[in-house]
Order: structure tokens, then sequence, then C-alpha cells
């Protein structure tokens, strides 16, 4: 009994401190994981353009590569037509920033004293813009040097950037050996029940990222109409980009987008301010109940509670690209939790009870 209990204690710190080396390792290699987090994200998301152009007759790497390079087509040409504008605007909007803000300080002032609070040193405790301002620019900060700490500085995260897309590259034109390499080494009927699961896992993981642009771009082009409608023509195109850029990033990216434009809209008095911020309002509700369900939530199949977990999850572990492509991991991960555990449960637990059934039945 002795010799038994020794044995399962030395197991015991064997595997402790195998784990422990394996936490170092893993440690020493996070600027290599993040590359192939975002690589797998990128493969699944040019999957299944790639497979359309293999049904077209083309090479899979020759599908890869014309992707990318329309892709870039795409970007230059919008670039060339909306990018000195949006520079322009963005230029113009930092330098009047301050007077906004100044100008929201009065207003916060102005709407105290109608309410009845007239020491101005309760407002300025209440309602100090500096301090805003300066905490937001910190935590705007630590988010940022969060995102480039991971990749060891903005040159490290361009570098990871670029080896993100050529792996992802390898990773769609090879999909079909790397797979088969991978699940060889599960021995069976794992290796087969793996399997299965790649191309589930791929299009959730994908149609998450699908389905987030095409859902910023969408509301982007609305914001960007609307607010030239409400009379900020002068920076609609600039205040519709910034909200179509927060808005990858689910539920804090409208709350984020929406903040620069109602700041804007203080100097045109109450009542746009109301109107802007009615329209936030419906574009949060447009983005929730219909093109969230609709072009996001009938491919991920994740619960919003469980997205908001990842968001906040992957900011807290690695700033902004942590809130990016962390959610389409856990996308990813329940097509193998309900897939290989959740399902047979369930069938099983059915199993069960049918048994249970009969045997009443036949009583």
């Amino acid at each position: 009994m002795s010799e038994k209990r020794k044995s399962f204690t030395l197991y015991d710190v064997l595997l402790i401190v195998a784990g422990f080396f394996l936490v170092i390792l893993l440690w020493q290699l996070r600027s290599l994981l993040l590359t192939l987090m975002i690589s797998v994200v990128l493969a699944a998301t040019i999957t299944p353009f790639v497979d359309a152009l293999e049904k077209l007759r083309f090479p899979r790497w020759l599908g890869v590569i014309l992707f990318y390079l329309g892709f870039i087509g795409v970007l230059i040409i919008i670039g060339l037509l909306i990018g000195p504008s949006v520079s322009e605007q963005i230029q113009r909007l930092a330098r009047r920033f301050p007077i906004y803000l100044e100008n929201l300080g009065i207003a916060a002032e102005n709407l105290a004293a109608r309410v009845g609070i007239t020491q101005l040193e309760t407002i300025e405790q209440f309602f100090d813009l500096q301090a805003l301002t300066n905490g937001l620019f910190r935590s705007s900060q630590k988010l940022v040097l969060r995102s480039f700490g991971v990749t060891f500085g903005i040159l490290g995260a361009a570098i990871n950037l670029i080896l993100a897309v050529v792996i992802s590259g390898y990773m769609a034109a090879g999909s079909k050996s790397l797979i088969r390499g991978l699940v060889s080494v599960f021995p069976q009927p794992w290796d087969e029940r793996f399997e299965a699961q790649v191309i589930p896992i791929s299009r959730r993981m994908g149609g998450y990222v699908q389905g987030r642009v095409l859902v910023s771009l969408i509301l982007g082009i609305v914001i960007t109409l609307a607010l030239r409608v409400l009379g900020l023509s002068e920076f609609a195109l600039a205040l519709g980009t910034i909200a179509a850029f927060t808005n990858v990033i689910p539920f804090v990216g409208p709350v984020l987008g929406a903040v620069p434009a109602l700041i804007v809209a203080i100097p045109q008095g109450g009542l746009t301010v109301v109107w802007v911020l009615l329209l936030f309002v419906i574009i949060q509700n447009l983005e929730s109940y219909v093109l969230d369900p609709l072009l996001v939530g009938n491919t991920v199949k994740v619960h919003p509670f469980y997205q908001l977990l990842a968001v906040l999850g992957g900011t807290q572990v690695l700033g902004i690209i942590g809130a990016v492509i962390v959610p389409p991991w856990v996308a990813g991960i329940t097509v193998v939790l309900e897939n290989l555990y959740l399902r047979p449960k369930l069938l099983k637990e059915q199993g069960m009870g049918n048994r249970e059934q009969a045997i009443v039945r036949s009583s």
C-alpha cells in the first residue's frame, strides 16, 4: 500500500513539474502562438472563397493568391476613393476635439444649473473632463501596449501579421494534407472524430469573422449617411469609419463608436445630440436584433453571454487583438464541445430514458 502511495505521489510531482515547464515554454512561445491563432482565423475566413475558386478548376494555391490580390486591390481602391477625405476629417477632428470637450463641460454645467446644482466645485468633481480624458487615454494606451507586448512591439506586431497572412495562405492551400497529418496523431476512433469536426469548426470561425466584417461595413455606411442628414457632414465620413472599425469588437465597439459622434454633435445644439443618440440606439438595436442574428448568430450559434465573456477575456489577456480573435476561437471550440460531448451525452440520456420506459411498460 505504501509503495503504491509513494509511486502515485512521485507521478503527481512529475506531472506538476512537467506542467510548470510546459507553461514556461508556452509563455516563451506566446508570440508564435498568437500568430498561429490569427493564422487559423484568417485561414477559416478565406477558405470558402478558396473552395469556390477550386470548384472553378483553380488550384488551391492559386485561389489563395487570387483572393489576397483581390482583397489588397479592393483596399487600394477604397483607400483611393475615401482615404484622403477620411484622413483629412480625422486630422481636423483631432485638432478640434479639445474644443468639443470644452463645449461638453459647458453643456454639463448648464444642465447641472438647470437641475439645481450651483456649486462649480461639485460639478467639476463630478464631471472632470481632464481626468476623464486622461483616464480614457491611459486605458486605451494600456490596451494597445498589451496588444503589442505579446508581439514585442510595433515592428514585431507588423512582422507577426505578415507571417499570419502567409501561414494562413499555406493552411488554406494545403488544408487537406494538414488535417490528415494533424489527426493522424490521435488514436482510433478519435482521429476520425476530430477529422469530422474540422469543417464545422472552420465554418463557424470563418462565419463569425465574415459576419462581423459585413455587419461593420453596413453600419459604417448607414451611420455616415445618417450623420450627413443630421447636419454633421463635416465629419460624417470620419465618424462613420471610426464606428465601422470599432464595431468589429462585439458589445463594446458600438458604444466606443458612438462617443465621438455625440461629442461632435454638442455644438450643434441639444436637439442634434438627441437625434444622434437616437440614431446610435436604433443602430445598436438593428445590429443586436436583425444583423447579428441574421449574419453572425445563425452561423456561430454561441450565446451572446459567452461571446461577451470571450471579448472581455480576450481584451484582458491580449488587448484589442484578443477582443477580435478570441470570440471566433470560442465559436470553434463550441463545435467540439457540442459534437463530441454534449450531443453524445444527450443521446445516451435519451437512450437510458427509453430503456427505463420500456422496463416500466413491460412490468
